[in-house]
C-alpha cells in the first residue's frame, strides 16, 4: 500500500479545522473578537495617522510575550500563518503585517480566515512527491533548506496551537462572570 503523503499531510489540519475549529467559531461576536481579558494584551488598534487597524508586536518578543486577543491571535493565523506561505509558495497575493487590511469585524476576520486557510490548502493539495521533497527557499528562514513537507507540518502545528488559543479565549469570554 502507497503512502499519499500530500493527503495526509492536509487531513492533518483540514479535519481538525472543519471539524472542530471552524464550527465553533461561528457566531463570534465583535466584542469578542476585540476582548481583551488581562491589561496590555497585545490586539489590532487604530493606527493614530490614518485610523487604520494596526497590529501590536515587537521585535524581540518581550519575555514573557503579551497575551493576545482573538483579534491579535487571528490575524496572525491570516497573515503570517496562511496568507505569507501561500504567497510564498503558492502564487497568493503578497500580504505582510504593515499593509494587511486588518478586519475591523469579526465576521470580516472570519472571512479573511476562510479565505487565506482555503488558499493555503489549496496549494498544499497541488504538491506532489517532488514538490514536497523540495527544499523551501530563503522566504523561510530556518526552513530555507528543509523539504516543503516539514513547512506544511510547521504550518499545520501552528494553525492547530493558535486556533485552540483562539478557542479557549472564546470559552473565557463566554465563562467571565
Amino acid at each position: 500500500m502507497t503512502t499519499q503523503w500530500t493527503n495526509e499531510l492536509v487531513e492533518q489540519l483540514d479535519w481538525h479545522w472543519q471539524n472542530h475549529v471552524r464550527p465553533r467559531l461561528d457566531g463570534l461576536t465583535d466584542d469578542e473578537y476585540f476582548w481583551q481579558p488581562v491589561a496590555g494584551c497585545w490586539t489590532l488598534r487604530p493606527e493614530p495617522t490614518t485610523g487604520r487597524l494596526a497590529i501590536d508586536w515587537a521585535y524581540p518578543e518581550p519575555s514573557p510575550p503579551p497575551v493576545t486577543t482573538i483579534a491579535w491571535r487571528a490575524a496572525h493565523l491570516i497573515v503570517g500563518i496562511f496568507g505569507a506561505r501561500t504567497a510564498s509558495h503558492f502564487g497568493g497575493p503578497a500580504i505582510d503585517y504593515d499593509h494587511h487590511p486588518f478586519a475591523e469585524t469579526a465576521a470580516d476576520a472570519l472571512q479573511q480566515l476562510d479565505d487565506t486557510y482555503a488558499a493555503w490548502a489549496t496549494g498544499v493539495r497541488g504538491l506532489d512527491e517532488a514538490g514536497l521533497a523540495k527544499p523551501c527557499g530563503p522566504a523561510e528562514g530556518p526552513y530555507a533548506a528543509l523539504p516543503m513537507a516539514a513547512l506544511v507540518l510547521h504550518i499545520n502545528r501552528e494553525a492547530i496551537h493558535h486556533a485552540a488559543e483562539i478557542l479557549l479565549l472564546r470559552d473565557l469570554y463566554r465563562n467571565r462572570g
